[in-house]
């Protein structure tokens, strides 16, 4: 197997008593290839929780593969949503004990139908949503859906069987063994979980440890928005750059864990309001602002739109490097339209009235997120309402220059405030200008 410099790769097996030069790791561990050795097959490599590096076998190793994003990854594969009584029967045949599939109630709007087939018959069970929980039998009640399945295959309960075999949905693929095969579906065993960092509107994010390598943990709360966080999953699959924030792996259980890289400085919002002008300098938010464009440049470059580009979606490492985050509205290049809530004081005009969202459309939010960096983490058009923003940016305001921002960095927010997205520039451009800015900043400080 010939491996590329830079791919990343799951170990196969142990690998408990290395010889001298060589990398110890175990099954499962994640692996960077760094070069290639002189030697067919054996490569320089370093471990991606411990940091050591060694040599390895490309035959002990399996290349992670992205993800394509595609809508018939399912982590309820059973799950056929809106469909009749008759119709989930005819799903269920020929008849086998255990053979079972989920549905939307049609009579009763809002509940679901649990329907398995047993003894030649199909057996429906009303499954029904009182207090925030589900219940078929009300002795026994569960978060979600993925709950009460996994509960059922176990134990026979209230119904007439076990639930043995799920029905798939047609089109629909199983996200775990997609997951497992692409090598981005990890151990929960080896996970442990400590204090709460950040509280979301779908769930918290966590300190955790994942094999000895300290990390950050999402935990999506229920299935139906751990179905709509699998797209965030497998966007982040595809991305491999230093100022995006890197997906380390997936578990799928009672509740969807997203691993990836701990940033210890948390969102840039909070490290800028909480530090200030007399910690952070005006070259540090040269550098956070050219660290995003980078970030959102390699998006560009994949026809990617992030959608959600703001400073409290931007996180900070250790060593004061920002990287993009919050994948969870990303999508192609799209004129289509979902209902996630927008954030309008960031999202361009063209978003809010015809819903076009387009690299441009990033470009608009990426000036609002400079205006946030050169105001230390203040909240954009501050005193107005979501309400009258919305009135005034269609009819041509923008907001005031900073406090002491260099008027060259206001300058490139007001491009990328172009009514007209066309008239906005790219990433790639506004790297080059960010650099110049950057340059040109060293230079009256070498001669103050």
């Amino acid at each position: 197997m010939s491996l590329a410099v830079g791919t990343q790769c799951v170990a196969k097996k142990d690998h408990k008593k290395p010889k001298c030069g060589e990398l110890l790791y175990y099954k499962g561990d994640l692996i960077a290839i760094l070069s290639k050795t002189m030697k067919e097959g054996i490569y320089l490599a370093r471990h991606s929780s411990t940091g050591e590096e060694g040599l390895i076998n490309a035959t002990e190793l399996r290349e992670r593969r992205a993800i394509q994003v595609n809508p018939s990854l399912s982590l309820m594969p059973w799950f056929h949503g809106r469909i009749s009584g008759p119709e989930a029967v005819c799903k269920l045949q020929p008849a086998e004990d255990g053979l079972f599939l989920v549905r939307e109630s049609i009579r009763h709007p809002g509940d679901y139908v649990l329907s398995v087939s047993v003894s030649g018959q199909v057996m429906h069970y009303r499954v029904i949503y009182e207090d925030n929980k589900l219940t078929i039998d009300y002795h026994t009640f569960f978060n979600n859906l993925l709950d009460m399945i996994e509960f059922y295959s176990k134990n026979k309960g209230f119904i007439a069987t076990r639930l043995l075999k799920p029905k798939l949905k047609a089109g629909t693929k199983s996200a775990e063994l997609e997951l497992a095969k692409s090598g981005w579906l990890l151990n929960i065993n080896k996970l442990t979980v400590s204090e709460r960092i950040g509280e979301g509107e779908f769930g918290a994010v966590y300190v955790g440890n994942y094999m000895g390598q300290k990390v950050a943990v999402k935990i999506i709360k229920c299935d139906v928005t751990a179905q709509a966080f699998l797209r965030e999953t497998t966007v982040m699959t595809k991305l491999q750059h230093k100022n995006l924030v890197r997906l380390l792996g997936v578990i799928l259980g009672k509740e969807l864990h997203i691993v990836t890289e701990i940033m210890e400085k948390g969102n840039l919002v909070n490290f800028l309001s909480s530090r200030g002008r007399s910690v952070v300098n005006v070259s540090q938010l040269l550098q956070f602002a050219l660290d995003v464009c980078e970030g959102m440049e390699y998006l560009e470059s994949l026809k990617l739109v992030h959608r959600d580009l703001a400073a409290r979606n931007v996180l900070v490492s250790d060593n004061n490097v920002a990287k993009v985050g919050d994948f969870g509205l990303t999508k192609v290049h799209s004129k289509t339209s979902d209902n996630a809530k927008l954030p309008i004081k960031w999202t361009a005009p063209e978003a809010l009235t015809k819903q076009i969202f387009s690299t441009k459309s990033d470009v608009w939010s990426y000036g609002i997120l400079l205006w946030e960096i050169f105001s230390y983490g203040r909240q954009p058009y501050p005193k107005l309402t979501v309400a009258d923003v919305k009135e005034i940016v269609e009819a041509g305001y923008r907001m005031e220059n900073p406090e002491d921002c260099p008027g060259e960095v206001y300058s490139v927010m007001g491009v990328c405030w172009e009514q007209e997205p066309r008239r906005r520039p790219s990433f790639h451009k506004l790297r080059h200008k960010l650099i110049r800015e950057i340059r040109k900043h060293q230079r009256n400080l070498q001669s103050a």
